[in-house]
This record gives C-alpha cells, structure tokens and sequence, in this order.
C-alpha cells in the first residue's frame, strides 16, 4: 500500500489529504490564523461555578464559555496553582521549575466550589474544541505532545504505550526515558518510539521541555487574562504531527514557507526521511493535479455513491450521526437475497470506515444495514467492521449487530466533524434562478481581462476556469486565448480548476493572490 500527504496551502485556509493507494482516506482543513485549537494552552478566568455539575465555565476568550469539570483538573491542580502565584510574584526572574513543590493531590470526591471561586485564574488546556452549541472543553492537566513522548509537567511517572508488547524493548525504553526525565515531569512513551536510540529521545525531551518552560514564560510576561501561552507554531506542522508516518512515499506541499517548515520538522523526527517530502510548483491547483478535489465532491455530501449501485446516507443530528446502507439499483435474484446483502453490507462496512476517517465522525454513530438471517453472516460483518477501523488513530468501539440489524459505534471526538458542502451556488444569477446566456461567458471574460489590461494596468495575471470552459478556450490553432494574448499581451494565462463551477471564474495576479472583479457587473 502506498501512501502519501498532499498539503495545500491556501491564503486564508490549509488543507491536508491522505491518500491510500490514491485514494482520499483523511482530510483536514483548518484556517491558517485559527484561535481556537487543541493543545492550545491558556490563563483564563473563572466565569462561574455550577456545583450541581460539579464543573465551572472559563472564559478563554470564545463566544461561548469553556467548560472544566473537577476531575479534569488533575490530580496536580494544588502544584499548578502554587507555582504560578510564584511565576507570577516576579516579572524580571523566572521562578525555577525544578525547585517546584509537589503539594497534596486533590481528591477524586471532592467538590469544584471548595477549590475554583468566580474571579480565579487558571492554567488550562484545549482537549475539544467548540462543538455545535458547546464551547470548548478543557483540562487542568498540562501535556506537550510530541511524536515519541508526551511530556506532563509534574508528573512523576514514565509509562510505555501497551501497545509495546515485548517486555525487553518496554524495559529499556522506561529505563532510558527515566535516566533523562526532566525533575517535576512524567513522561509518556508513545508506540513510534519502539527501537529509537537513546540521543532521539533525549533531543524530543529537550525540544518539549523547553516548551513548558516558554509557556511559564508568557505566564509570567502577561497580565492580560484570558491569555493563549502557548499555541502551535504553524497549523501545517500542528496537523502533521498526528498524521505523519515514517513509511509515507512523498509529502508535496504547494508553498514554498510552509514547504520549508515540513521539511525542518521532518528533519527533526526522521532525518532519513527528509527526501519524501517535495515542492510541488505545478501550474494546476495541487488537489487537482493529484485528484483530490474529485474526490472531496463524491465523498461528502448525505449520499455516498460505494459500489455497483449501492450507497450510504449520512445524516447528522445533534445527538448522533446516522447511517442507512441501501442496496440501490443492484439487481437480486431469487436464490440470492442472503448473499446480495452480505456483499452490500460487507462493501458499506469497508466504505463507512473510510468516511469516519475522512470526516472525522465522533461521538454515536448508528448504522442500519440491510437485514441478514444467518448468525454467520452478522459476525462476518462485525468482523470486517473491526478489521477496517484498526487504520483509525481515534479510540472507538464497536458493538456487534443487534436484533434490528443495527450496529453501534462509538468514536473518540475531539473537534467537530468536517462537513465539506458539495452543492455550489450559480456564480451568475446568485440564487436569482435566471442566468444570462451562457454563450456569452466568454464575452464577459475578455471584458473584464480588458478592464485589468487596460483600466488597471496589471499585465501579468492568471485566470482559472472550469476544466470545460479551459477546454473552450483553448480550442484549436487560433483559440481564444490566442486571440486574447495577441489583443492584451502574453501575460495572460489560462488554468482549469476542478473547484470552480460551470459558469464560474477566478483572476489571479502574479504572485498568486486573488483579484476580485466579480464585483464589475453593470453591462453584462
């Protein structure tokens, strides 16, 4: 299996694709300047306290209030609040992290009103982001994840991924990571870090530690409240992190910044993968050229098209996430009914894991498959469903068919779930439902490259189209775009786009940015 990261760089948007043997498995999208993000860590203000939930409200700066239950305030929320009344009592010194006291865990039972009082100040972490109507969801206990460890200021344990099963490899990467554990930290050892030397895991120990202390630092700089402390540097790398994997063939990138940024953090984690990861200068949107932005249309949306007719509907409430299997117009024999559902049910199983990775799909998830008679069949199913999610990186669990032919699944959610919209609104009448002729597009076209030519004098621009119209244009020996290059000069250029609809059109000038002139409409 061959698998590759195609990373699309936008002015306001970034954009990553895996790909699985050239087909789209997970897709994340985030704005370039998000505010909210988890990991993202903050000084915040208790807003209110709810004793019936036993939980308060904080406000770190969202529209909607973050939500902190006690138990998610860990075990060392004493040892936090001691030592950030130290950070904080000298703004010129920074109060030694190692010097830190270790106070008294606080109790499971115990109650958030006898802690937090309205006013307070904490030190909180992003583990959900806004969902819906809720607001983030947050936690006391600071972590600093990295691709083989995770870093826990006070803590005071290293604990190994049980999925490190020999005991001989377990041993000796407690025992390396408990000779260079940093004083007042625990640490984590996470899965990839089986077999890794010993100065691999010593440089990421570094490189996390020494972000904790830069968090502590803006703690102790700042007065105002809410404050972020400490956030990713780049979204890029922030959504790479997870997604990364040493066995990935190539990783293109379309901007030369954010190619370079890779390329550092790919140094760091796994220099001798460094190579995989290229500029992509192609003159075509980069998802186009590597058929992604295909496949985004066909695959979100309430209808998913699978196999031989068959299809899933998605639908989405605010409790959970449905999904009906239907068979659609595959033909059924007689004899055959039993099998025709298991092939149907078996094809939805493989389709349905791949669409709750790509649109990260959590919490309840109810799928309806088509009824089967037989026992053997139900647990085949189930077991293919098992086999499929074994890919996915978020916890779930998986149910097996009930009684109505419904199977249950749950899956980890910790942001909300990617919904792409596939319909496209007419770029012409602007959902008037009356349009020009379209035989007089490219009229509209050549008027408004005058106006740019001419009018504001930009001679060197882009314009991308629909791939069909692009085909028009350039149809032949004397095209269109001929003719317009000898009428406005050869800076012009034309470039299908697979994004745009039929009718609709972008002009970009030389350095790539957008120039509006859908906004000149009088006389066409």
């Amino acid at each position: 299996m061959t698998s590759e990261l195609i990373i699309d760089v936008r002015e306001n948007e970034i954009s990553i694709a895996l790909l699985e043997d050239k087909k789209l498995v997970e897709y994340q999208t985030e704005p370039r300047e998000a505010s909210f993000s988890v990991g993202n860590i903050y000084v915040a203000k208790v807003r209110k306290v709810m004793p019936g939930l036993n939980a308060c409200f904080v406000d770190v700066g969202h529209e909607k209030d973050a939500f902190l239950h006690y138990l998610d305030l860990g075990i060392q929320y004493s040892s936090y609040e001691k030592y950030l009344k130290q950070v904080q009592s000298d703004r010129r010194k920074l109060y030694p992290f190692e010097n830190a006291l270790h106070l008294s865990e606080l109790p499971k039972e115990g109650s958030i009103s006898n802690i937090l009082n309205p006013g307070n100040e904490v030190l909180v972490q992003i583990v959900k982001e806004p969902i819906n109507t809720k607001g983030p969801r947050l936690t006391g206990e600071i972590s600093f994840p990295g691709r083989y460890l995770v870093l826990i200021p006070f803590g005071d344990k290293v604990n190994v991924s049980s999925k490190i099963k020999q005991s001989a490899e377990r041993s000796r990467l407690k025992h390396i990571v408990q000779k260079l554990r940093p004083q007042n930290c625990g640490i984590i050892v996470r899965t990839v870090a089986e077999g890794l030397r010993e100065d691999v895991l010593a440089k990421e120990i570094e490189i996390l530690y020494q972000r904790w202390i830069e968090t502590v630092t803006n703690v102790q700089k700042t007065t105002k409240r809410p404050q972020i402390v400490f956030e990713e540097t780049s979204r890029a790398v922030a959504m790479l992190r997870d997604l990364f994997n040493p066995t990935y063939e190539n990783i293109y990138v379309n901007d030369p910044a954010i190619f370079h940024e890779v390329q550092q953090y790919v140094k760091n984690i796994a220099p001798d993968r460094l190579s995989i990861v290229k500029e992509y200068t192609g003159k075509l949107p980069i998802f186009d050229n590597f058929d992604v932005t295909k496949q985004i249309k066909s695959g979100f949306g309430r209808t998913v098209n699978y196999k031989h007719g068959a299809y899933l509907i998605i639908e989405h409430t605010e409790a959970m996430h449905v999904v009906d299997v239907n068979s659609g117009n595959r033909s059924r024999g007689v004899d055959c009914q039993e099998a025709n559902a298991l092939d149907v049910n078996l094809g939805a199983a493989d389709e349905l894991a791949r669409q709750l990775r790509l649109r990260d799909m959590g919490g309840i998830i109810i799928v309806d498959f088509i009824d089967m008679n037989l026992a053997e069949d139900r647990q085949l199913l189930y077991e293919r469903m098992c086999a499929n999610m074994q890919k996915d990186r978020a916890r779930h669990n998986i149910l097996p068919l009930s009684k109505f032919g419904l199977m249950q699944i749950t899956r980890q959610r910790v942001r909300p779930a990617i919904d792409v919209r596939v319909e496209e609104q007419c770029p012409t009448c602007f959902g008037k439902g009356t349009i020009k002729s379209s035989i007089l597009f490219t009229e509209t076209l050549e008027r408004k490259i005058h106006l740019l030519t001419k009018q504001v004098k930009i001679k060197k621009f882009t314009l991308y189209v629909h791939p069909y119209v692009a085909a028009y244009i350039n149809k032949g020996i004397w095209s269109l775009k001929r003719q317009w290059q000898f009428r406005y000069g050869f800076g012009l250029s034309i470039i299908p786009s697979q994004e745009l609809s039929f009718l609709d059109y972008q002009f970009r000038d030389s350095k790539g940015e957008m120039i509006d002139m859908k906004e000149i409409i009088d006389g066409e």
